[in-house]
């Protein structure tokens, strides 16, 4: 949930599709015109992340370039996310992280969304980032974590990482995986996890902290 997942980012939407050289100039007087005629937008973003304008006119360059409507819908993004995970199947997780990139659940992901959640996995506060990670895994975002949507969100690392990451991996090693740091999470023992108590044990455990972030190997 660091600068691993949003080099990954950055490259889903730039760097994917290399121009042809002789395009360049052409392609990038019209990205900047109109960027250029965006001026508003551009600086509220600005205030909104944690970019400069011209960090932000790259971005938009290479987000329109990937993505000419301005938005990318969920199997694009699917589509995509693959590609940089050959030996597993990244289905399901790009899923769910598209989902939280997702703010508004309209089913796509415009450039002020992925400015903002790529503001906060790239210069966010760890406030910020275990924030956003909290998100990540309330999957019905009902403002709680049960065991079942952190068992989700393993069991689809494991399968984006593949079995040629893990050969020898149990098939319930995500399950005691998650069983052993839930208990620790769920102060109360509800049956749930609610972002203080996803926050305090992030902080305070660095093993919660590292199993939390075990997908960083991978993004």
């Amino acid at each position: 949930m660091n600068e691993k997942m949003a080099d990954v980012m950055v490259k889903v939407f730039i760097q994917i599709k290399p121009r042809r050289q002789t395009q360049d100039s052409v392609e990038d007087e019209l990205e900047m015109a109109t960027v250029r005629h965006r001026p508003e937008a551009l600086e509220l973003l600005e205030a909104q992340s944690k970019f400069t304008k011209k960090e932000l006119q790259i971005l938009y360059r290479g987000f329109k370039n990937e993505c000419p409507s301005g938005v990318v819908n969920e199997e694009t993004f699917k589509e995509i996310y693959s590609q940089f995970f050959p030996q597993g199947d990244s289905t399901t997780y790009a899923h769910f992280l598209f989902n939280a990139f997702d703010t508004d659940h309209n089913g796509a992901v415009s450039f002020e969304d992925f400015i903002k959640g790529l503001s906060i996995l790239l210069r966010g506060t760890v406030q910020e980032k275990l924030n956003w990670a909290f998100n990540l895994y309330d999957i019905n975002k009902d403002g709680y974590i049960t065991k079942e949507e952190m068992l989700d969100i393993m069991k689809a690392i494991y399968d984006m990482m593949g079995k040629c990451t893990y050969p020898v991996l149990k098939e319930d090693a995500p399950r005691q995986h998650v069983e052993t740091f839930f208990q620790k999470m769920d102060k109360n023992k509800d049956g749930v996890v609610t972002i203080d108590e996803f926050i305090e044990s992030c902080q305070k455990d660095e093993n919660i902290m590292r199993s939390m972030q075990l997908f960083e190997n991978v993004i």
